[in-house]
Protein backbone atom coordinates (compact mmCIF):
# COMPACT_ATOMS: atom_id res chain seq x y z
CA UNK A 1 0.00 0.00 0.00
CA UNK A 2 1.35 3.41 -0.93
CA UNK A 3 0.23 6.76 0.27
CA UNK A 4 0.31 10.51 0.09
CA UNK A 5 0.64 12.85 3.02
CA UNK A 6 0.02 16.56 2.64
CA UNK A 7 -0.93 19.89 4.11
CA UNK A 8 -4.54 19.20 3.22
CA UNK A 9 -4.49 16.00 5.08
CA UNK A 10 -2.50 13.03 2.02
CA UNK A 11 -3.01 9.55 2.67
CA UNK A 12 -2.03 8.74 3.16
CA UNK A 13 -2.33 11.95 2.27
CA UNK A 14 0.86 13.54 0.48
CA UNK A 15 1.90 16.19 3.40
CA UNK A 16 4.01 19.08 4.36
CA UNK A 17 5.35 18.64 7.87
CA UNK A 18 4.83 21.87 9.84
CA UNK A 19 7.62 22.04 12.40
CA UNK A 20 7.37 24.21 15.50
CA UNK A 21 10.37 25.95 17.04
CA UNK A 22 10.43 25.61 20.82
CA UNK A 23 12.73 27.29 23.33
CA UNK A 24 14.78 24.82 25.35
CA UNK A 25 14.42 24.67 29.11
CA UNK A 26 17.25 25.32 31.52
CA UNK A 27 19.80 28.10 31.76
CA UNK A 28 18.93 31.73 31.21
CA UNK A 29 18.13 33.78 28.12
CA UNK A 30 21.38 34.68 26.36
CA UNK A 31 22.50 38.25 25.75
CA UNK A 32 22.23 39.80 22.31
CA UNK A 33 26.01 39.59 21.99
CA UNK A 34 26.00 35.85 22.65
CA UNK A 35 23.12 35.32 20.25
CA UNK A 36 24.97 37.27 17.57
CA UNK A 37 28.13 35.21 18.17
CA UNK A 38 26.22 31.93 17.87
CA UNK A 39 24.48 33.17 14.73
CA UNK A 40 27.87 33.95 13.16
CA UNK A 41 29.12 30.42 13.95
CA UNK A 42 26.01 28.94 12.37
CA UNK A 43 26.45 31.19 9.33
CA UNK A 44 29.97 29.80 8.87
CA UNK A 45 28.65 26.28 9.37
CA UNK A 46 26.01 26.86 6.70
CA UNK A 47 28.47 28.30 4.21
CA UNK A 48 30.71 25.26 4.70
CA UNK A 49 27.82 22.94 3.82
CA UNK A 50 27.04 24.79 0.58
CA UNK A 51 30.74 25.07 -0.33
CA UNK A 52 31.29 21.41 0.62
CA UNK A 53 34.22 22.50 2.74
CA UNK A 54 34.77 19.77 5.34
CA UNK A 55 37.61 21.64 7.05
CA UNK A 56 35.58 24.82 7.48
CA UNK A 57 32.65 22.83 8.80
CA UNK A 58 34.89 21.02 11.30
CA UNK A 59 35.92 24.37 12.75
CA UNK A 60 32.28 24.91 13.76
CA UNK A 61 31.58 21.40 15.04
CA UNK A 62 31.20 17.76 14.03
CA UNK A 63 28.67 15.96 11.83
CA UNK A 64 29.75 16.78 8.30
CA UNK A 65 30.40 13.15 7.30
CA UNK A 66 26.71 12.32 7.64
CA UNK A 67 25.57 14.85 5.04
CA UNK A 68 28.62 15.37 2.85
CA UNK A 69 27.18 13.46 -0.15
CA UNK A 70 23.99 15.50 -0.38
CA UNK A 71 24.20 18.25 -3.06
CA UNK A 72 22.82 21.22 -1.17
CA UNK A 73 22.24 24.41 -3.14
CA UNK A 74 21.14 26.29 -0.03
CA UNK A 75 21.64 25.87 3.71
CA UNK A 76 21.10 28.55 6.36
CA UNK A 77 20.19 28.90 10.02
CA UNK A 78 18.15 31.54 11.81
CA UNK A 79 18.49 31.52 15.57
CA UNK A 80 15.05 31.79 17.16
CA UNK A 81 15.97 31.23 20.80
CA UNK A 82 19.11 30.82 22.94
CA UNK A 83 19.66 29.89 26.56
CA UNK A 84 23.10 29.93 28.17
CA UNK A 85 24.50 28.12 31.19
CA UNK A 86 28.08 29.16 31.82
CA UNK A 87 30.23 27.98 28.91
CA UNK A 88 27.42 25.99 27.29
CA UNK A 89 24.30 27.07 25.41
CA UNK A 90 21.27 25.57 23.72
CA UNK A 91 20.08 27.25 20.55
CA UNK A 92 16.78 26.85 18.76
CA UNK A 93 17.03 27.62 15.05
CA UNK A 94 15.12 27.35 11.79
CA UNK A 95 17.17 25.51 9.19
CA UNK A 96 16.41 26.24 5.53
CA UNK A 97 17.88 23.96 2.91
CA UNK A 98 17.39 23.15 -0.76
CA UNK A 99 18.74 20.25 -2.80
CA UNK A 100 20.42 21.31 -6.02
CA UNK A 101 18.55 20.49 -9.20
CA UNK A 102 15.43 19.25 -7.41
CA UNK A 103 13.93 21.66 -4.88
CA UNK A 104 12.20 24.76 -6.23
CA UNK A 105 11.76 26.15 -2.73
CA UNK A 106 13.66 25.51 0.50
CA UNK A 107 12.57 23.08 3.16
CA UNK A 108 12.30 24.76 6.58
CA UNK A 109 12.80 22.62 9.69
CA UNK A 110 13.22 23.38 13.39
CA UNK A 111 16.53 22.33 14.98
CA UNK A 112 18.10 22.30 18.42
CA UNK A 113 21.85 22.84 18.72
CA UNK A 114 23.99 22.35 21.80
CA UNK A 115 27.10 24.55 21.88
CA UNK A 116 30.08 25.12 24.13
CA UNK A 117 32.95 27.58 24.33
CA UNK A 118 36.13 26.26 22.72
CA UNK A 119 39.71 26.82 23.82
CA UNK A 120 39.89 30.07 21.84
CA UNK A 121 36.82 31.51 23.50
CA UNK A 122 34.54 31.01 20.50
CA UNK A 123 31.38 28.94 20.22
CA UNK A 124 31.46 25.39 18.92
CA UNK A 125 28.54 23.08 17.99
CA UNK A 126 28.69 19.91 20.06
CA UNK A 127 25.48 18.38 18.71
CA UNK A 128 22.55 19.16 16.42
CA UNK A 129 19.21 17.38 16.46
CA UNK A 130 15.55 17.94 15.50
CA UNK A 131 13.70 20.35 17.76
CA UNK A 132 11.13 18.89 20.12
CA UNK A 133 8.20 17.45 18.13
CA UNK A 134 10.01 18.09 14.84
CA UNK A 135 10.65 15.31 12.34
CA UNK A 136 14.11 13.92 11.76
CA UNK A 137 16.17 14.62 8.67
CA UNK A 138 17.77 11.65 6.93
CA UNK A 139 21.28 12.58 8.09
CA UNK A 140 20.08 12.50 11.69
CA UNK A 141 19.82 8.73 11.23
CA UNK A 142 23.33 8.09 9.93
CA UNK A 143 25.67 8.69 7.02
CA UNK A 144 23.74 9.41 3.83
CA UNK A 145 24.65 7.56 0.63
CA UNK A 146 23.48 8.75 -2.77
CA UNK A 147 22.46 7.29 -6.11
CA UNK A 148 21.71 9.51 -9.09
CA UNK A 149 19.29 8.62 -11.84
CA UNK A 150 18.53 10.58 -14.97
CA UNK A 151 15.36 11.95 -13.38
CA UNK A 152 15.80 10.99 -9.75
CA UNK A 153 17.98 11.40 -6.70
CA UNK A 154 17.93 8.60 -4.14
CA UNK A 155 19.30 9.23 -0.65
CA UNK A 156 19.62 6.37 1.80
CA UNK A 157 20.92 5.38 5.22
CA UNK A 158 22.02 1.84 5.99
CA UNK A 159 21.49 0.77 2.37
CA UNK A 160 24.01 -0.57 -0.13
CA UNK A 161 24.98 1.40 -3.21
CA UNK A 162 23.52 -1.39 -5.35
CA UNK A 163 20.18 -1.19 -3.55
CA UNK A 164 19.98 2.59 -3.93
CA UNK A 165 20.82 2.29 -7.62
CA UNK A 166 17.88 -0.09 -8.07
CA UNK A 167 15.57 2.52 -6.54
CA UNK A 168 16.92 5.11 -8.97
CA UNK A 169 16.19 2.83 -11.93
CA UNK A 170 12.58 2.33 -10.81
CA UNK A 171 12.14 6.05 -10.11
CA UNK A 172 13.50 6.91 -13.55
CA UNK A 173 10.96 4.57 -15.16
CA UNK A 174 8.16 6.14 -13.16
CA UNK A 175 8.76 9.69 -14.38
CA UNK A 176 7.93 9.12 -18.09
CA UNK A 177 4.98 6.90 -17.16
CA UNK A 178 3.52 9.67 -15.03
CA UNK A 179 4.27 12.28 -17.69
CA UNK A 180 2.40 10.25 -20.31
CA UNK A 181 -0.63 10.00 -18.02
CA UNK A 182 -0.62 13.50 -16.51
CA UNK A 183 1.32 15.76 -18.87
CA UNK A 184 4.47 17.86 -18.64
CA UNK A 185 3.26 20.50 -16.17
CA UNK A 186 5.47 19.31 -13.31
CA UNK A 187 9.25 19.24 -12.65
CA UNK A 188 9.58 15.62 -13.88
CA UNK A 189 12.19 14.89 -11.20
CA UNK A 190 11.90 13.06 -7.89
CA UNK A 191 13.80 12.74 -4.62
CA UNK A 192 13.49 9.35 -2.90
CA UNK A 193 14.50 8.82 0.73
CA UNK A 194 15.31 5.28 1.85
CA UNK A 195 15.84 4.96 5.62
CA UNK A 196 17.20 1.80 7.18
CA UNK A 197 13.97 0.68 8.84
CA UNK A 198 10.28 1.30 9.42
CA UNK A 199 11.25 3.26 12.52
CA UNK A 200 13.53 5.40 10.37
CA UNK A 201 10.65 6.14 8.00
CA UNK A 202 8.43 7.10 10.94
CA UNK A 203 11.16 9.38 12.27
CA UNK A 204 11.31 11.24 8.96
CA UNK A 205 7.55 11.75 9.13
CA UNK A 206 7.44 12.63 12.82
CA UNK A 207 4.85 9.95 13.55
CA UNK A 208 4.71 6.58 15.35
CA UNK A 209 6.00 3.57 13.41
CA UNK A 210 2.64 1.87 13.91
CA UNK A 211 1.09 4.45 11.57
CA UNK A 212 3.05 3.12 8.60
CA UNK A 213 3.33 -0.62 9.17
CA UNK A 214 2.42 -2.29 5.88
CA UNK A 215 2.64 1.00 3.94
CA UNK A 216 5.32 0.74 1.25
CA UNK A 217 5.88 4.48 0.73
CA UNK A 218 4.39 7.93 1.24
CA UNK A 219 4.94 11.28 -0.41
CA UNK A 220 5.37 14.49 1.54
CA UNK A 221 4.78 17.93 0.07
CA UNK A 222 2.66 21.05 0.33
CA UNK A 223 -0.47 20.87 -1.80
CA UNK A 224 -1.57 23.83 -3.88
CA UNK A 225 0.45 26.74 -5.25
CA UNK A 226 3.44 25.26 -7.13
CA UNK A 227 5.40 28.51 -6.93
CA UNK A 228 5.44 28.44 -3.12
CA UNK A 229 5.38 24.70 -2.47
CA UNK A 230 8.30 23.16 -0.60
CA UNK A 231 10.12 20.16 -1.94
CA UNK A 232 8.44 16.80 -2.42
CA UNK A 233 9.98 13.67 -0.92
CA UNK A 234 9.03 10.08 -1.62
CA UNK A 235 9.81 8.24 1.63
CA UNK A 236 10.10 4.46 1.44
CA UNK A 237 9.34 1.90 4.12
CA UNK A 238 12.15 -0.57 3.33
CA UNK A 239 10.38 -3.40 5.17
CA UNK A 240 7.03 -3.29 3.35
CA UNK A 241 8.60 -2.24 0.05
CA UNK A 242 11.21 -4.98 0.25
CA UNK A 243 8.67 -7.83 0.19
CA UNK A 244 7.07 -6.62 -3.05
CA UNK A 245 7.83 -8.17 -6.40
CA UNK A 246 9.33 -6.17 -9.24
CA UNK A 247 5.93 -5.13 -10.60
CA UNK A 248 4.70 -4.10 -7.17
CA UNK A 249 7.80 -2.01 -6.54
CA UNK A 250 7.33 -0.19 -9.82
CA UNK A 251 3.64 0.41 -9.16
CA UNK A 252 4.44 1.93 -5.75
CA UNK A 253 7.08 4.35 -7.07
CA UNK A 254 4.88 5.31 -10.03
CA UNK A 255 1.97 5.90 -7.63
CA UNK A 256 4.09 8.13 -5.41
CA UNK A 257 5.57 9.98 -8.39
CA UNK A 258 2.01 10.71 -9.49
CA UNK A 259 1.46 12.51 -6.18
CA UNK A 260 4.51 14.63 -6.94
CA UNK A 261 3.15 15.48 -10.39
CA UNK A 262 -0.41 16.24 -9.32
CA UNK A 263 0.39 18.08 -6.09
CA UNK A 264 -0.13 21.57 -7.53
CA UNK A 265 -3.69 20.58 -8.51
CA UNK A 266 -4.46 18.76 -5.26
CA UNK A 267 -6.12 20.79 -2.53
CA UNK A 268 -8.27 20.52 0.57
CA UNK A 269 -11.18 20.06 -1.84
CA UNK A 270 -9.72 16.83 -3.26
CA UNK A 271 -11.11 13.69 -1.60
CA UNK A 272 -8.70 10.84 -0.97
CA UNK A 273 -10.62 8.46 -3.19
CA UNK A 274 -9.71 10.73 -6.09
CA UNK A 275 -6.08 11.55 -5.22
CA UNK A 276 -5.23 7.97 -4.24
CA UNK A 277 -7.39 6.45 -6.96
CA UNK A 278 -5.77 8.56 -9.65
CA UNK A 279 -2.29 7.68 -8.38
CA UNK A 280 -3.19 3.99 -8.48
CA UNK A 281 -4.70 4.39 -11.95
CA UNK A 282 -1.41 5.78 -13.25
CA UNK A 283 0.58 3.20 -11.30
CA UNK A 284 -1.30 0.28 -12.84
CA UNK A 285 -1.41 1.59 -16.42
CA UNK A 286 1.74 -0.25 -17.48
CA UNK A 287 1.46 -3.13 -15.00
CA UNK A 288 -0.86 -5.33 -17.05
CA UNK A 289 -2.96 -6.27 -13.99
CA UNK A 290 -6.65 -7.10 -14.30
CA UNK A 291 -9.08 -5.62 -11.74
CA UNK A 292 -9.35 -8.89 -9.76
CA UNK A 293 -5.54 -9.12 -9.66
CA UNK A 294 -4.97 -5.51 -8.63
CA UNK A 295 -7.98 -5.19 -6.32
CA UNK A 296 -8.35 -8.53 -4.52
CA UNK A 297 -10.18 -7.19 -1.45
CA UNK A 298 -12.76 -5.37 -3.54
CA UNK A 299 -13.12 -8.39 -5.83
CA UNK A 300 -13.71 -10.61 -2.79
CA UNK A 301 -16.40 -8.28 -1.46
CA UNK A 302 -18.23 -7.79 -4.77
CA UNK A 303 -18.07 -11.45 -5.73
CA UNK A 304 -19.82 -12.24 -2.45
CA UNK A 305 -22.54 -9.69 -3.10
CA UNK A 306 -21.09 -6.94 -0.87
CA UNK A 307 -20.99 -4.08 -3.37
CA UNK A 308 -20.03 -0.82 -1.61
CA UNK A 309 -22.95 1.56 -1.30
CA UNK A 310 -20.86 4.71 -1.68
CA UNK A 311 -17.42 5.93 -2.62
CA UNK A 312 -14.92 5.71 0.26
CA UNK A 313 -14.62 8.61 2.68
CA UNK A 314 -11.32 10.13 3.80
CA UNK A 315 -11.72 8.28 7.10
CA UNK A 316 -11.68 4.98 5.22
CA UNK A 317 -8.06 5.71 4.28
CA UNK A 318 -6.95 5.94 7.91
CA UNK A 319 -4.81 3.36 9.66
CA UNK A 320 -7.20 2.61 12.50
CA UNK A 321 -9.21 -0.02 10.64
CA UNK A 322 -8.20 -3.38 9.25
CA UNK A 323 -5.71 -3.86 6.43
CA UNK A 324 -8.49 -5.31 4.27
CA UNK A 325 -10.68 -2.23 4.77
CA UNK A 326 -7.80 0.10 3.92
CA UNK A 327 -6.97 -1.91 0.81
CA UNK A 328 -10.60 -1.82 -0.29
CA UNK A 329 -10.67 1.96 0.06
CA UNK A 330 -7.68 2.31 -2.26
CA UNK A 331 -9.10 -0.21 -4.70
CA UNK A 332 -12.47 1.55 -4.74
CA UNK A 333 -10.83 4.88 -5.59
CA UNK A 334 -8.79 3.23 -8.33
CA UNK A 335 -11.90 1.67 -9.89
CA UNK A 336 -13.72 5.03 -9.81
CA UNK A 337 -10.87 6.66 -11.74
CA UNK A 338 -10.67 3.67 -14.07
CA UNK A 339 -14.39 4.05 -14.75
CA UNK A 340 -13.96 7.70 -15.70
CA UNK A 341 -11.05 6.87 -18.02
CA UNK A 342 -13.02 4.02 -19.65
CA UNK A 343 -16.35 5.83 -20.04
CA UNK A 344 -15.34 9.47 -20.56
CA UNK A 345 -11.68 9.20 -21.61
CA UNK A 346 -8.32 9.89 -20.03
CA UNK A 347 -8.36 13.58 -20.87
CA UNK A 348 -11.69 13.96 -19.04
CA UNK A 349 -10.20 12.16 -16.03
CA UNK A 350 -7.36 14.68 -15.89
CA UNK A 351 -9.79 17.56 -16.37
CA UNK A 352 -12.02 16.22 -13.62
CA UNK A 353 -9.09 15.90 -11.19
CA UNK A 354 -8.02 19.49 -11.82
CA UNK A 355 -11.58 20.82 -11.58
CA UNK A 356 -12.08 19.22 -8.16
CA UNK A 357 -8.76 20.57 -6.86
CA UNK A 358 -9.54 24.07 -8.13
CA UNK A 359 -12.65 24.28 -5.96
CA UNK A 360 -12.37 26.62 -2.97
CA UNK A 361 -13.65 24.08 -0.45
CA UNK A 362 -14.49 20.39 -0.16
CA UNK A 363 -18.25 20.90 -0.04
CA UNK A 364 -19.64 20.67 -3.56
CA UNK A 365 -16.26 20.18 -5.24
CA UNK A 366 -16.88 16.68 -6.59
CA UNK A 367 -20.51 17.40 -7.39
CA UNK A 368 -19.64 20.54 -9.34
CA UNK A 369 -16.85 18.84 -11.30
CA UNK A 370 -19.03 15.84 -12.10
CA UNK A 371 -21.65 18.13 -13.60
CA UNK A 372 -19.31 20.50 -15.45
CA UNK A 373 -16.75 17.97 -16.72
CA UNK A 374 -18.60 14.66 -16.97
CA UNK A 375 -22.21 15.84 -17.33
CA UNK A 376 -23.50 13.70 -14.48
CA UNK A 377 -24.25 13.95 -10.77
CA UNK A 378 -22.96 12.15 -7.69
CA UNK A 379 -25.92 9.80 -7.31
CA UNK A 380 -25.80 8.69 -10.96
CA UNK A 381 -22.00 8.42 -10.91
CA UNK A 382 -22.10 6.29 -7.79
CA UNK A 383 -24.61 3.92 -9.40
CA UNK A 384 -22.48 3.72 -12.54
CA UNK A 385 -19.47 2.93 -10.37
CA UNK A 386 -21.35 0.18 -8.52
CA UNK A 387 -22.49 -1.31 -11.84
CA UNK A 388 -18.90 -1.08 -13.10
CA UNK A 389 -17.70 -3.02 -10.05
CA UNK A 390 -20.25 -5.77 -10.72
CA UNK A 391 -19.19 -5.91 -14.37
CA UNK A 392 -15.43 -6.03 -13.64
CA UNK A 393 -15.61 -8.40 -10.68
CA UNK A 394 -18.64 -10.48 -11.63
Amino acid sequence: MAGRRGASGCSVVALCLLLVSLVACGGRPASDATTDAVQRVLDRRAAAVVDRDAAAFARTGAGYDRLRTVPFAEWSYRVTGLRRTGDTATAEADLRYRIEGHDRAPVVVARTLRLSVDAGGGWYVDAERPAEKAAEQLWDQGEVLLARGERSLVLGVGQSAEKLASYAELADRAVPEVTRAWGTEWPRRTVVLVPQSLEGMAGLLGSPASSYRGIAAVTTGETGDPARAPADRIIVNPVAYGVLGSTGKQVVLTHETTHVATRAHTSAATPLWLSEGFADWVGYLAAGRTPPQAAPELWRAVSHGRVPAALPTDQDFGFTGSAAELAQAYESGWMACRLIADRWGEEKLREFYKAVGAHEKREGAVEDALERVLGTNLADFTEQWRDYLRLQFG
